[in-house]
């Protein structure tokens, strides 16, 4: 059974004891900078974070962003090998302070993607949405780059880590692209299937090669929530608790109590499928009255709702059986 969690930042702040005061116990750490402009983590800085969360009663449970893969990594370019050994120490360190689960993806040159941020929903709040019809024409970032070459790229970064990953104790879970296209502004994707995940877990069989199973993502790419949960089970390292309504092409975030995904069906699913130490938090929330909209679907107030949304949905699994 998974266990709720938030995304909170890497300094103490009010964030920190909000999430106490919810009885949330695990931290899932996602910043886009560390400070002094650094985006990449020393053992220094893991440890020194993991104190302090530790002084307040919170686990550091999950490390997203900030995670040191290149896109010579991703692509296979020359580099690559130096790159992934910088990869390794990361996971080193990682497993020496204690933090069991890093989120990855593997979204070369354009990452997350979206086209709009203030389309309004329920109540005058604002989610965020994406259309490919608004992502055309720029310069080409990557023009060379195949599907072959991401393919090639990620299987040898698993035969490369995940040995390391075992050892260290810190399980990885790959994201899927957001939004799940087999390309975006004629950059390849691959994470973008639930086929292609099957893929993924065939490259190297381990626990440790995992998945971050970001609802919002697989609802995207079409996929049945609940019978994916079930067939992915144990392989499952964290979770994206979120929903969209529409698919790849074009799509807009929902209040998690108002899409089109049976949320009490994947709760159930995930009671039933997923190992009991898996961590899931909210994500991409709606910005509600009070709030400017300065970083769409991370405010607080729609997190908090969320995470009463998601303990009701859980008690209402477990009572099930």
């Amino acid at each position: 059974m998974v266990s709720p969690a938030l995304v909170l930042p890497h300094e103490p702040d009010e964030r920190w004891h909000l999430a106490r005061q919810l009885g949330v116990e695990d931290a899932v750490i996602h910043p886009l900078e560390i400070g002094d402009g650094r985006t990449q983590w020393t053992y220094d800085d893991l440890q020194g974070l993991s104190n302090w969360l530790s002084e307040v009663g919170l686990n550091f449970s999950v490390l997203e962003g900030s995670v040191p893969i290149s896109d010579r990594i991703r692509l296979g370019r020359a580099g690559r090998d130096e790159d992934i050994e910088m990869f390794k120490q990361f996971l080193r360190n990682c497993g020496e302070v204690g933090v069991p689960v890093v989120c990855y993806d593997w979204m070369a040159g354009v990452r997350w993607a979206r086209t709009g941020a203030h389309v309004e929903a329920r109540g005058g709040s604002y989610v965020t949405e994406f259309d490919v019809t608004k992502t055309r024409g720029g310069p080409e970032t990557l023009p060379d780059a195949t599907h072959e070459d991401l393919w090639e790229g990620l299987e040898h970064f698993l035969q490369e880590v995940v040995p390391v990953a075992e050892e260290a104790g810190v399980k990885l879970g790959l994201h899927p692209d957001d939004p799940p296209r087999s390309s975006l502004r004629d950059i390849p994707r691959i994470a973008t299937s639930v086929e292609n995940y099957d893929r993924v877990l065939d490259a190297y069989d381990s626990e440790y090669n995992g998945i971050t199973f970001c609802q919002g993502n697989f609802a995207a790419m079409g996929a049945d929530i609940p019978e994916t949960i079930e067939r992915f089970g144990d392989r499952i390292n964290f979770v994206h608790f979120r929903d969209v309504e529409g698919d790849a092409d074009r799509f807009v975030e929902t209040w998690h109590d108002d899409g089109p995904t049976d949320m009490l069906a994947a709760m159930r699913a995930y009671e039933r499928h997923v190992d009991d130490d898996v961590v899931m938090r909210p994500d991409h929330v709606p910005t509600m009255a009070g709030e400017d909209n300065s970083n769409p679907g991370y405010h607080t107030n729609g997190r908090l709702f969320s995470i009463g949304y998601m303990r009701g949905l859980r008690e209402q699994a477990r009572s099930d059986g």
